[in-house]
């Protein structure tokens, strides 16, 4: 049965009566944790957005916006139909919607580890299961996180969301912040964003991450090489910033690895936060000397307090790549075999998971 539309009789109460469901799971997972502050912030904001969509097409239509908008939302509506039909992805997985937001940026999560161990804290919430991060629409809440979680002493991180899933509850809009993306930026963002509604494992954030990824990478490739869509200067820029990022990444799995080994050496923890700092600074020295900032940037970057968390999050988005790929290639690249072949991983053990995931941060 096809979604009643916005304005007719049925469309409301539907759409409330699936809001209220999801907060009715959540709120009795949360009674346990007492997060009912949080969740009243996270139903309030996001019954907003849903509230406030518009299909693309009234978008479309809407002679308020003007013609850049208008364009990125065709764009949108044209990858959404790639990814159902060139690559398998779930037709539930939203960017259907575009609403409007009245801040600059759609929210920012909290993330943290252990400072001598790569170790994430975890949060845990009904559907999405452990999490290794805390996301929130109002920054001076996620600053409040963030400040509780050092006095605790643990390396933290405040990250600008670009975008999430609802994993299929409800057809996630496209929301105004992203329309300031490049455009292969943007390709990237519908691709993973839906991936995460077509393949997902409650309390695994880095193999969904990981795979989200591996299918956003492998889709804007095919998109701009599809005769459709082709863009061979868009393609340039995509294959330019995934070298430079393929570069960053094989130098931060290397100082990820000679911390990893700082931390279980069997000395001081004033010996390891000494080694800790050593190394981090060397990393920096490093991407400078690779040429993997722009110079201009270089200062910014070397006064940046990089931790743990800065690592665990880079890693939590870029591993398993050669793993996925060997799936892929098995599957002859059919994304429905592959996806299937994914949910299989999900029935491994956590530890099982991890070693697929490793493989490829030991290249």
């Amino acid at each position: 049965m096809s979604a009643p539309l916005p304005g007719s009789p049925s469309y409301q109460p539907c759409r409330i009566k699936k809001i209220q469901n999801l907060l009715y799971v959540s709120i009795i997972g949360c009674l346990q944790i007492q997060c009912l502050p949080y969740l009243y912030h996270l139903g309030k904001e996001q019954s907003k957005i849903i509230w406030n969509r518009e299909k693309i097409e009234t978008s479309l239509e809407n002679p308020d916006y003007d013609e850049k908008i208008k364009q990125k939302l065709q764009l949108i509506r044209d990858v959404r139909e790639f990814a159902i039909t060139k690559l398998a992805l779930n037709k539930n997985g939203g960017f259907e919607y575009f609403t409007k937001l009245e801040r600059d940026a759609i929210g920012w999560n909290v993330s943290a580890s252990k400072p001598l161990a790569f170790e994430s804290y975890t949060w845990w919430f009904p559907i999405a299961g452990s999490v290794p991060y805390k996301g929130y629409f109002d920054k001076t809440l996620a600053q409040d996180l963030e400040q509780e979680l050092k006095k605790e002493g643990y390396d933290t991180r405040i990250r600008e969301i670009g975008g999430y899933s609802t994993l299929g509850w409800f057809s996630d809009p496209v929301l105004s912040p992203q329309l300031s993306w490049p455009n292969h930026r943007l390709v990237g963002l519908v691709i993973h964003e839906m991936a995460h509604a077509t393949a997902y494992l409650p309390g695994d954030s880095d193999l969904n991450e990981s795979y989200a990824t591996f299918v956003e990478e492998k889709g804007v490739e095919i998109y701009y090489s599809d005769p459709t869509f082709k863009n061979p200067n868009e393609l340039n820029l995509f294959r330019t910033e995934k070298e430079k990022k393929r570069k960053g990444l094989e130098l931060l799995k290397k100082y990820a690895k000679l911390l990893d080994e700082t931390y279980k050496e069997d000395i001081s923890d004033f010996k390891k936060l000494e080694r800790k700092s050593d190394l981090i600074q060397k990393f920096k020295f490093e991407v400078f000397e690779r040429n993997l900032i722009p110079s201009e940037k270089y200062q910014e970057f070397l006064k940046r307090e990089w931790n743990n968390e800065d690592f665990l999050g880079a890693l939590r988005y870029n591993s398993g790549g050669t793993s996925f790929e060997s799936i892929f290639q098995s599957c002859d690249g059919n994304f429905a075999k592959f996806h299937e072949g994914v949910k299989d991983i999900f029935k491994l053990s956590a530890e099982e998971r991890k070693l697929f995931l490793s493989k490829s941060n030991e290249n």
